[in-house]
């Protein structure tokens, strides 16, 4: 696994993109998590491991400066670039529809890694947006590792569904002058 300079760059970008995104998120309180934007580009422009490496590092350095928290979900950021790097090589980013549907398929392997992390690190709180909803079903007598899957599913689906169609829509307004460079980027052209 060998970046070239566009690649790595891509990737600081990337994690600038993400950590700004989630640091909004975070402070209007939004009950989405808008963090995973830059590491669904990359995805996009050089494939499931470039993508995988921004999210994982976006979520290290996160937690290191500003949220600690972020740092335990960085296997979480992992599984989204990966997935969000093997969807474009399958050609499903390239439409806005196709990009949507995307951003779904990846709230799963995403959720079925962060639900572990959400209960046993934390006790299913972790102060973001499907803790209110976790609250609520718990409440209602529903188990606790229920609660966190069913809210962070639900939160997910539309978090990286919103992601992917961001992503989708900055990827495909790059010039081509940028985008040639990343060969994986063809994949994902019309």
């Amino acid at each position: 696994m060998k970046f070239d300079t566009r690649t790595l760059i891509l990737i600081a970008a990337a994690i600038v993109i993400n950590i700004v995104g989630g640091q909004i998120a975070h402070f209007v309180k939004l009950p989405l998590y808008l963090d995973s934007v830059g590491t669904i580009l990359v995805g996009i422009l050089a494939g499931p491991w470039a993508g995988g490496i921004a999210g994982l590092l976006t979520n290290l350095v996160w937690g290191l400066i500003l949220n600690p928290v972020a740092a335990a979900f960085a296997p979480v950021a992992l599984v989204i670039g990966i997935a969000a790097g093997f969807l474009a090589r399958a050609g499903w980013f390239k439409s806005w529809w196709q990009s949507i549907i995307s951003g779904a398929i990846i709230a799963v392997p995403s959720t079925i890694i962060a639900v572990p992390i959400i209960v046993y690190m934390f006790g299913g709180v972790t102060g973001g947006g499907p803790d209110f909803a976790a609250a609520y079903l718990l409440a209602v007598g529903t188990s606790l590792i229920q609660s966190v899957a069913f809210s962070n599913l639900g939160i997910n689906i539309l978090d990286k569904a919103l992601a992917a169609l961001i992503a989708w829509v900055v990827a495909s307004r790059l010039p081509t002058r940028l985008t040639s460079s990343f060969g994986f980027f063809s994949y994902s052209k019309a």
